[in-house]
């Protein structure tokens, strides 16, 4: 596998399967580029060329004291885009991955030619004036005193909502404990900076930069990035966006509806 090292000297660990058009996965938080297994393989076979790459601090990157505020993650995907020569690419961003989309096209913008938003954080998840249905300020500072009393323990529990653990949903014993796994790898002060990343930032003034085919794809059972804060706001705001709510999911919907997800993207790539 490529590594990819940054303008600050970070080693980003990099997969880069298939040939044809590119399609660049981001993940989300907690966890790495390993999430995208079922999304990469069959994208791959479809005959395109699939990266993804493990968000600095996570994964198997290097795991840097700072460098977590979108600017620096946006910078860290044009590294990517350049050390791996990506032209007219798809970038997909999965909750967190989102802002690093809409930042990437603010700061950067060039080699893309569609982007896909999957239970994505854009255009911000702070309650506000603008977004009475969003998140309060107290929310992320109480992840991150939970994160801090008992990592492995918070996370066992924030997985269970991620994925809508339950009688009528939900993913298998293993398929948390491999979820756990990969949110372990990540380094602590690189999982508590990205949720002030994710829980603070407004890419508001990053919107009218993503002037590409957009498809938001969102869970209205999301009970981690509530489409109503994000997904339904975002749709209004694109020239060239189409919104698929699926009824009743959660946030995981790269497990929890693995196939769907799979065909949707499919779908969207083939319109490029």
């Amino acid at each position: 596998m490529p590594t990819i090292t940054t303008d600050d000297g970070t080693k980003l660990h990099v997969k880069d399967w298939g040939r044809g058009r590119p399609v660049v996965l981001i993940h989300g938080w907690p966890l790495n580029a390993d999430s995208w297994e079922y999304q990469a393989v069959r994208l791959a076979e479809a005959g395109f060329r699939v990266i993804s790459y493990d968000r600095r601090g996570f994964g198997r990157s290097d795991q840097p004291w700072s460098g977590y505020d979108y600017d620096t993650l946006a910078d860290d995907l044009a590294a990517v885009m350049k050390g791996l020569d990506l032209r007219d690419a798809t970038l997909v961003g999965f909750s967190m991955g989102g802002g690093e989309v809409a930042r990437y096209m603010s700061r950067h913008g060039n080699g893309v030619s569609q982007a896909v938003f999957v239970s994505s954080v854009v255009p911000g998840m702070p309650k506000g004036d603008s977004n009475p249905k969003g998140v309060a300020a107290e929310v992320p500072e109480q992840i991150r005193a939970g994160l801090r009393k008992d990592r492995p323990a918070f996370l066992t529990d924030f997985l269970k909502d991620f994925y809508g653990q339950g009688i009528l949903g939900g993913v298998s014993q293993p398929m948390l404990d491999w979820t756990l796994g990969m949110a372990m790898m990540a380094s602590p002060r690189a999982t508590l900076e990205c949720v002030t990343a994710f829980g603070t930032t407004d890419f508001t003034g990053d919107v009218p930069n993503i002037n590409v085919p957009a498809l938001i794809i969102h869970g209205t059972g999301d009970k981690t990035v509530p489409a109503a804060a994000t997904a339904q706001r975002l749709a209004p705001m694109l020239p060239d966006a189409r919104l698929v709510e699926y009824s009743g999911a959660p946030h995981g919907l790269t497990a929890t509806h693995a196939d769907r997800l799979t065909e949707d993207l499919l779908e969207f790539l083939k319109q490029a």
